[in-house]
């Protein structure tokens, strides 16, 4: 059996609206192993974004455990460069150049060698940017963006990739090539991947699919 790099036991999460608790989570367990990729669907609302925060170490649960191969502190995850993260929203800093952006994940960890402007004309070359690494993100169409954003998320040799709705902004030609690449860079390079997302076409592509519904998640 391949090593695990992210165990999560019975989470659970709630939210108070007005005078009520919303049970978000109801006792989620998870494994995933390495190299693994597998893809996490759900109605609008059903807590998709929550359980990947959770499992980002960007919020916290109410309840249960994570663990990241042999780390339990998520802050100390998210510094290592365990975890990459690929959003929605892109999230380039618009004053930096697509290669900065990318070497910005290596920077936030204490500084630059040559190593690091290596990988990173690398990964610009693996996502077909090389020609645009000097733009801003201004000068970028938004697949390019992402293209960006996937290059950043495997800048620190990551175990793991989690992708929140990566293609919501694009439309769907453009889409299908983000996850195409997204894919094909986490199998190429033996990172796992937990993708969030609402097209079911996308989540068939992953080699486990999973459903969260009523805060309980089950296995396609």
């Amino acid at each position: 059996m391949s090593n695990t790099v992210l165990v999560a036991n019975a989470l659970k999460k709630s939210y108070l609206s007005g005078d009520r608790t919303l049970d978000v989570l109801r006792g989620v367990d998870l494994t995933v192993y390495e190299g693994q990729t597998l893809s996490i669907r759900g109605e609008s609302g059903s807590g998709k974004s929550t359980l990947l925060h959770l499992l980002a170490g960007l919020d916290s649960q109410d309840a249960g455990t994570i663990s990241w191969g042999t780390h339990t502190d998520p802050s100390l995850v998210r510094k290592s460069g365990y975890l990459g993260m690929v959003f929605q929203a892109f999230y380039l800093i618009p004053e930096l150049t697509a290669r900065e952006n990318v070497l910005m994940a290596k920077r936030i960890q204490g500084g630059l060698d040559t190593a690091a402007l290596l990988r990173a004309d690398m990964l610009l070359s693996k996502v077909g940017l090389t020609e645009r690494s000097h733009h801003l993100p201004s000068q970028l169409s938004g697949g390019e963006c992402q293209r960006v954003a996937v290059a950043r998320s495997l800048m620190n040799f990551p175990k793991l990739i989690v992708a929140d709705e990566p293609t919501g902004n694009l439309d769907e030609q453009t889409g299908d090539a983000v996850i195409t690449l997204l894919l094909d860079l986490c199998r190429d390079m033996k990172t796992s991947l937990i993708l969030v997302t609402h097209n079911p076409n996308h989540a068939s592509r992953t080699e486990r699919k999973l459903i969260l519904k009523q805060g309980i998640l089950t296995e396609i």
